[in-house]
């Protein structure tokens, strides 16, 4: 531990309590994606505070704050933090006014940028890093409300669902060369893995049938709800025509199945998302998610219709740096265990829009715990503050540091080093060939 990390330590820990109420009033005032308007506001507001540059709207609400622009040209280092939640009802901080709970640990991460930038903006810390660092609160990953998501769509607000896929198209990322990102987790420990996760598409499905009187006279109509029903059993038989290594998971909602109880339903609306492990058994699945409820609509003589948007690239295996390690290590003084996990070929079913970055330029990740209970549950608690918001901050400050010191000779071979996927107009060309709409109709 040099004199910077001592320093960086200590002026997290001089606003410890700061922090953590910024963290329990995001928890308690939890917003659903491309709707976080006050979190956004509440972060923007900290970085003006501490003197930084600040843009805002940003796909909708993502903020970036700046610091040492004048060092941009040698390096420029992103510190993600997530904005959104998700809609978990029965979780003791939903919030009623927004539909929204943090039960992902999006606080935690946004507490952790906090803290970094508090620490980071520091005049005689600010001197030793030999790079810009760039603080970005960062909208939607959570891909729900798909409906939501189409509407800002069609108002030309967006083009993705996803937020980071939403920052990388308009050019949000341009000036930034490679970011380090977390998440929360169970347990007590500062972790680091090579576990890798799913990609999608996500899929608005609309079944159009007529409406009639349900007891006097159904035969005159069409039930648009029998017609799902019958779509979502077909789509449960094609289970075993997946590949096991394809990680194939296909998980439909449906948000409309009728208007009143004696009425026939005219209209059926189901969203799902259709994840996969590459982009072969993406398609693959897909194409059977559609041909299931093309079935449905043509057992009954309804009209189908279906809006296909990109979700998620599945995230690239990437080894835990170093620098980042031993960043962790000096942030836990001994107080927590720092684990690397040994799960390189490891898979998650879930997706997160962090493998799109991942895509495009270098993304190192790392995990905190001081969480207890179901990720995405109502069960969901955070039980060592500490862990889940001070240490956060810390390794994201101290990671910085590491990176961006000494003419930033590790940030900068890092990058040097990296082999991008696809550029950004090749990213962006990816994306647009899995939008399509296409209406089926039976009689």
């Amino acid at each position: 531990m040099d004199e910077v990390e001592k320093r960086i330590i200590e002026i997290i820990d001089s606003h410890r309590e700061e922090l953590i109420e910024f963290a329990r009033d995001v928890y308690d005032h939890a917003e659903l994606g491309y709707k976080e308007f006050r979190t956004a506001d509440k972060f923007a507001s900290l970085a003006k505070g501490l003197g930084l540059e600040v843009t805002t709207g940003h796909a909708v609400t993502g903020v970036k704050a700046y610091l040492n622009q004048d060092k941009k040209e040698n390096v420029s280092l992103a510190l993600i933090g997530e904005l959104d939640a998700l809609r978990i009802p029965k979780h003791p901080h939903f919030n009623k006014e927004t539909q929204g709970a943090h039960c992902c640990g999006h606080h935690a991460q946004l507490t952790g940028i906090a803290g970094a930038a508090i620490a980071l903006s520091d005049s005689e810390v600010a001197k030793a890093l030999d790079g810009q660092v760039v603080f970005f609160a960062v909208p939607a990953e959570e891909y729900g409300e798909i409906e939501f998501k189409n509407k800002l769509k069609d108002e030309g607000k967006i083009k993705y669902g996803g937020g980071k896929c939403e920052l990388i198209r308009i050019g949000a990322f341009d000036d930034i060369d490679l970011s380090i990102a977390h998440h929360s987790g169970n347990g007590d420990k500062i972790t680091f893995s090579q576990r890798t996760n799913n990609g999608f598409v996500s899929k608005v499905i609309k079944i159009h049938g007529k409406s009639a009187h349900a007891a006097a006279a159904p035969e005159r109509g069409i039930n648009a709800l029998n017609a799902a029903s019958l779509g979502l059993a077909a789509l449960g038989y094609h289970r075993e025509t997946f590949k096991d290594t394809d990680h194939v998971r296909i998980h439909p909602i449906l948000t409309r199945g009728g208007d009143l109880v004696n009425v026939i339903p005219e209209e059926a609306v189901v969203e799902t998302l259709v994840r996969a492990g590459n982009a072969e058994a993406i398609i693959d699945a897909a194409k059977k998610t559609d041909r299931a409820f093309y079935a449905g609509g043509a057992a009954l003589g309804a009209t189908v219709e279906i809006e296909t948007m990109p979700g998620y690239l599945p995230t690239l295996p990437t080894p835990p740096h170093e620098e980042l390690v031993e960043a962790a290590k000096v942030a836990a003084d001994g107080k927590y265990e720092v684990e690397v996990a040994d799960d390189a070929g490891s898979f998650s079913g879930g997706s997160t829009d962090v493998g799109d970055v991942q895509h495009i330029q270098p993304v190192y990740c790392f995990g905190t715990g001081g969480i207890e209970g179901r990720f995405h549950g109502d069960d969901f608690d955070v039980v060592d503050e500490e862990l889940a918001y001070i240490e956060t901050a810390k390794v994201f400050a101290i990671g910085a540091y590491r990176f961006l010191r000494d003419n930033a000779k590790v940030a900068k071979q890092v990058v040097e080093d990296y082999e991008p996927k696809y550029t950004r107009d090749e990213y962006v060309k990816l994306l647009d060939s899995f939008i399509k709409t296409e209406i089926k109709e039976f009689e």
